[in-house]
């Protein structure tokens, strides 16, 4: 089953801060990892992908440095910061809350 975008468009920064708190990635290594883990229920393409982290950057959720990487390729790698590891904790509250009640109304007894 195909999700709606609007649902996915609430979650990239808990989805992208989540891959980046098990290691530092470099964008397309994001993207796979992503897809792979949700069975390639999340597709996410570099249009989005991006400005996602240019916004976490500048929020200080995250770092990033270029280096060479395993090609010899210079790649640009994200690692999540202390506060971004404090917000990633909040959003998954969030999430688990926001679950929780959208289950409450959508399984309520009849």
């Amino acid at each position: 089953m195909k999700i709606d975008k609007n649902l996915m468009s609430g979650s990239t920064t808990l989805l992208v801060l989540s891959l980046l708190s098990r290691e530092e990635m470099y964008g397309y290594q994001m993207i796979t990892e992503l897809s792979r883990r949700s069975d390639r229920t999340f597709e996410l393409k570099e249009g989005t992908l991006y400005p996602i982290l240019h916004s976490l950057e500048a929020e200080k959720y995250v770092t990033s440095q270029e280096r060479e990487g395993d090609t010899g390729r210079k790649r640009k790698y994200y690692r999540i910061s202390r506060k971004g590891l404090r917000a990633l904790e909040e959003k998954k509250a969030e999430w688990n809350l926001f679950t929780e009640k959208v289950n409450a109304v959508v399984y309520a007894p009849v």
